[in-house]
């Protein structure tokens, strides 16, 4: 009989490490949600962020600098969602960046169907970084 870590507290010392389908299904989320914000999110506020501030469909009025700020964000947090030793906190970072992208929609947009979106995502993150939260670098113990 092999021994694998469960969910419930490790007194152990030994990292918490998710089952073999588990890791297959995190590593697939961490790639397509990473290449997501590499390619479609992030890097279109890096290349062409007069043209993302024209366009802006909710007509917001948002500094120059503070879209870069999140391009370098997102494309640091889809970059570190596929290094295993950042996974964690790319996700917890990520998922406090969506759960903002949410809020930003439903109260300064005023389009609160438009934060479902970004509010699905900060739940998969969330459960990326609990699930990943053995690459910490510290361990709460």
């Amino acid at each position: 009989m092999t021994t694998t870590a469960t969910a419930s507290a490790n007194f152990s010392g030994t990292a918490y490490r998710p089952g073999t389908i588990r890791n297959r299904v995190l590593w697939t989320l961490q790639v397509v949600l990473g290449l997501f914000f590499i390619i479609a999110s992030g890097g279109p506020k890096l290349v062409i962020p007069n043209m993302l501030m024209d366009n802006a469909p909710e007509n917001l009025t948002i500094p120059l600098g503070l879209l870069v700020f999140i391009g370098v964000a997102e494309v640091a947090g889809g970059i570190g969602l596929m290094v295993p030793r950042l996974t964690a906190l790319a996700a917890a970072g990520l998922s406090v960046l969506t759960v903002l992208a949410a809020a930003t929609q439903a109260f300064i947009a005023d389009k609160p169907s438009m934060a479902i979106f970004p509010l699905v995502l900060a739940a998969i993150f969330a459960w990326i970084a609990y699930e990943r939260r053995g690459s910490l670098p510290f361990s709460a113990r």
